[in-house]
């Protein structure tokens, strides 16, 4: 390369380009700044040869294979778990970084679980050449107790999700609308045993109960001593990404029947006393926070209000009548976006500086 010539943006694939978190992907990589130069979408050889549009032009899907990776410099995997274990070091055996927004890799300890708001150094500590993301209801809740640990210094959290069917695929929203056109206009329903169940029948799709005018106390698959595997991730990656592997953590996940936007209500208690106006403060200045707290004109964190857009939405912040070192309050976000493909994106851009030195 000559003296004084721009290094070549770097080139990028993304795996799974087809799926419900792939096609935000590609959104965001029209929406955000440009920081690369060819991207390849890669999918399944049943979506080979499919065209999308990504930056404002059109980009055929290729078959994933190895040689799909040859030149790459990063590459972002939002695939099944088991697609992901065989298929990334691949990726990074031809070459490139890749960036896994499956579970395969979250608790390997040569592996780094990033959010770029809290650990963003992180990303360069990759014996493996992978760097994970959290998972999806982690992430909703991580960025906005990050900054209230930097304040108080966090020591114990205890967690209720209350998580949209699409955290379940496509198949998951299918379910939920299906359902609810069988029990629309019965105003009966919900008012004797059973009765739902009965309209609705053998319609449950991913879900152990139907969900219209129902909640689900379980997400994830079950776990040693009842707990379920999304519980066991909200602990085990929260203590990773803030660097306390003794913090303690109690979760209990619900699927609730909202479509995008998972929600989760926090007990956090910290190692000093805690100011709920202070922590507002803290968290209106936090990167990837909207603070939204306001109960008296009826303003609160809500899915409905969070689907759609990239931050973590905070809100109902109060300090707890019994302990004066505790913090309660309501976190929502968009599963979808910075619980998946924004965060995985965001990941992606830490390391493009690495390729260009910008």
């Amino acid at each position: 390369m000559t003296a004084g010539a721009r290094t070549p943006l770097p080139t990028l694939a993304v795996v799974g380009a087809t799926g419900a978190v792939g096609t935000v992907m590609c959104d965001l990589l029209s929406s955000r700044k440009n920081v690369w130069g060819e991207i390849r979408l890669i999918a399944s050889s049943r979506s080979a040869g499919r065209t999308l549009s990504v930056r404002g032009g059109q980009v055929t899907v290729q078959a994933l294979a190895p040689e799909v990776f040859d030149g790459v410099d990063v590459a972002m995997f939002d695939v099944p778990d088991e697609v992901s274990a065989e298929w990334a070091p691949i990726a990074v055996a031809r070459g490139a970084v890749a960036v896994d927004n499956s579970g395969a890799f979250r608790m390997d300890p040569d592996v780094p679980l990033v959010v770029p708001e809290i650990n963003p150094e992180q990303v360069r500590n990759r014996p493996k050449g992978i760097v994970a993301n959290a998972n999806c209801t982690t992430l909703a809740m991580i960025v906005a107790v990050a900054p209230l640990h930097r304040e108080y210094g966090l020591r114990e959290l205890v967690l209720a999700s209350y998580q949209a069917v699409s955290g379940a695929g496509q198949i998951g929203v299918d379910t939920l609308h299906d359902q609810l056109a069988k029990v629309a206009g019965d105003r009966t329903l919900g008012s004797r045993p059973g009765n739902v169940r009965q309209a609705i029948g053998d319609e449950s799709g991913p879900f152990p109960a139907p969900l219209a005018l129902n909640v689900v106390p379980w997400a994830g698959s079950l776990k040693d001593a009842g707990w379920s595997s999304e519980e066991l991730k909200m602990r085990n990656e929260s203590r990773k990404i803030l660097g306390l592997p003794d913090l303690k953590v109690s979760a209990t996940c619900v699927r609730v029947p909202v479509v995008t936007g998972h929600s989760i209500a926090v007990h956090a208690v910290f190692g000093s006393e805690v100011d709920a106006e202070s922590a507002r403060e803290a968290l209106r200045n936090a990167p990837g926070v909207i603070l939204v707290d306001d109960p008296a004109a009826g303003e609160f964190p809500m899915p409905i209000d969070a689907v759609g857009t990239d931050p973590s939405w905070v809100g109902r912040i109060r300090r707890s009548l019994d302990d004066p070192r505790a913090l309660d309050l309501f976190v929502t976000g968009d599963n979808l976006r910075k619980g998946a493909a924004l965060n995985t994106a965001q990941i992606a851009e830490l390391l493009a500086v690495e390729f260009t030195g910008r």
